[in-house]
């Protein structure tokens, strides 16, 4: 093969056809976790666009069988509708979104979630999404059929129909027929993912019809909505160099200097300067014209400054009082601990661990749910940091037997947010195992654990006197025999004392 032919086979691909032929990384490795990955990626747009409008939630997820193998997924919000004009972008083409470059926690963060749906359904069945959108009040409703145009990475849109909105809807409902496998009894499965949803979105309402009849709704707990999150620069710790040779080409600051104080936090003048001096620039040279050797020296001095963490109201953490309410959603226990730790970082990335925990009552075996950002995470759980977190504590410390995991009736939440989540694949169903990660999550659940140990203490107190009472209750009887010969008194006048002693000691 000669240089030419070698350069005609050389081509460029677009994302969409990239994904088209590496659709596991997305989350659709098999017809089950295909199917859960659709419901999934909706759902999460749905309630993200919601929360951010300070809408509460309300979802209609339905699933039709419409052939062997084939299923239509419809999801139905109430958010605030996607405008006409940008709804084919949003839906029908990769890396397009308004969460990619924003520091602030979301559930869509990657751009590839509902577009990765839709190429799905084009891949397997060939027939176009359905994407009915309204922002209410005058707006007319949008009805769009939609296709990707895998090879430009572009939607095609078939049509596009508009009808009266007398009533004044607004929100979005996505229909897409795809391969599947339903299953409802398993753990990895759409209603298992619902109802976790549930959990850790106390304030969303949520309706499942399944294919076979099965229904269930979750009805809201909670009439409020989480803090907002507010949106954040980039701190300089959690920059590698490529992102900054990215931020200084296509910045709009004229120095170097004014470059470093707008595009991040926590950096000020002095920090500013201090970094230049370290790395040997002038503080007023153009940004855009460093050279990489220039921009591997900046990105080592950012690394060096000490500098305040990134500030921390770009999270929104559910709270202990939202967390014990979504157990008590879904699990009737006899005992509920809720800790929400202190926010910290990972490379310069705020995060926040809650942890929660729902102990005997009806609970079976142990569970452990893992979530990330009001995301259920159902796969991959032996690649997650939160497992290793659970598994690294002595939970005989508080009470609980454990072999690997505690053998004991309880369920654990584990809640990860973050402005940027660390996800192992792009499947987002395991956190990566940072240092800092795995020691907040032991701290979370070591708290957690010795709530626990003060109920399960004064239970086991309390069971101790019982049966020590109950033992004095059996030699009530001749005790009074014994007493009514050496006092004279009445034998039934005895029992009734010691009766009335063994209640005041109960």
């Amino acid at each position: 093969m000669n240089e030419r032919e070698l350069a005609e086979r050389i081509k460029e691909i677009s994302v969409a056809e990239f994904f088209e032929k590496n659709r596991h990384l997305l989350g659709y490795e098999n017809p089950t976790r295909a199917l859960l990955t659709v419901v999934k990626e909706a759902c999460e747009n749905s309630l993200d666009a919601a929360e951010e409008a300070g809408i509460l939630p309300e979802l209609r997820v339905k699933l039709e069988q419409v052939g062997e193998d084939r299923f239509k997924v419809i999801v139905e919000d109430n958010g605030p509708g996607v405008p006409a004009s940008k709804l084919p972008q949003a839906f029908a083409k990769f890396l397009v979104g308004s969460k990619f470059y924003r520091y602030r926690q979301s559930r869509g963060i990657q751009g590839l979630g509902i577009s990765g749906a839709l190429l799905y359904s084009q891949l397997t069945t060939n027939q176009p999404a359905r994407i009915v959108s309204s922002l209410g009040r005058r707006d007319p409703i949008h009805e769009f059929e939609l296709m990707i145009d895998v090879t430009k990475n572009e939607p095609v849109v078939l049509s596009h129909r508009r009808r009266p909105n007398p009533d004044g809807w607004h929100g979005v409902r996505v229909e897409l027929v795809v391969e599947g496998r339903y299953v409802d009894k398993v753990f990895q499965s759409v209603p298992e993912y619902l109802r976790q949803t549930a959990i850790v979105n106390p304030f969303a309402s949520l309706r499942f019809q399944g294919p076979n009849g099965h229904s269930v709704e979750y009805p809201r707990s909670i009439k409020e909505l989480p803090p907002v999150p507010k949106e954040i620069k980039p701190h300089p710790h959690g920059v590698e160099v490529g992102l900054l040779g990215r931020m200084l080409k296509r910045t709009g600051a004229r120095t170097l200097l004014g470059f470093l104080i707008s595009e991040f936090c926590r950096m000020g003048r002095t920090s500013a300067l201090e970094a230049c001096r370290t790395a040997k620039l002038n503080p007023n040279q153009p940004p855009q014209k460093l050279s990489a050797e220039e921009i591997s020296r900046l990105h080592r001095a950012l690394q060096q400054l000490k500098l305040k963490a990134p500030p921390l109201d770009c999270l929104s953490p559910l709270g202990e009082r939202m967390i014990e309410e979504g157990l008590r959603r879904l699990f009737k226990a006899e005992k509920y601990v809720a800790v929400s730790r202190s926010p910290s970082v990972y490379r310069g990335n705020p995060f926040q661990v809650e942890c929660g925990i729902a102990y005997g009552g009806e609970i079976g075996e142990f569970q452990l749910l893992r979530f990330a950002n009001r995301v259920p995470l159902l796969y991959h759980q032996g690649d997650c940091a939160l497992t290793l977190a659970v598994k690294e504590v002595d939970w005989k410390r508080y009470g609980v037997p454990h072999d690997g995991f505690p053998q004991a009736p309880m369920v654990i939440m584990l809640h990860f947010v973050s402005v940027w989540v660390p996800f192992t694949t792009e499947g987002k169903q395991a956190i990566a195992c940072y240092p800092e990660i795995v020691r907040e999550t032991k701290l979370a659940l070591q708290e957690a654990g010795r709530r626990l140990f003060e109920y399960i203490s004064r239970k086991e107190r309390l069971r101790r006197a019982r049966a020590r009472i109950g033992l004095f209750e059996r030699y009530i009887p001749e005790l009074a025999e014994s007493l009514e010969k050496l006092t004279g008194k009445p034998k039934e006048e005895i029992i009734e004392r010691l009766k009335g002693m063994l209640d005041e000691e109960g």
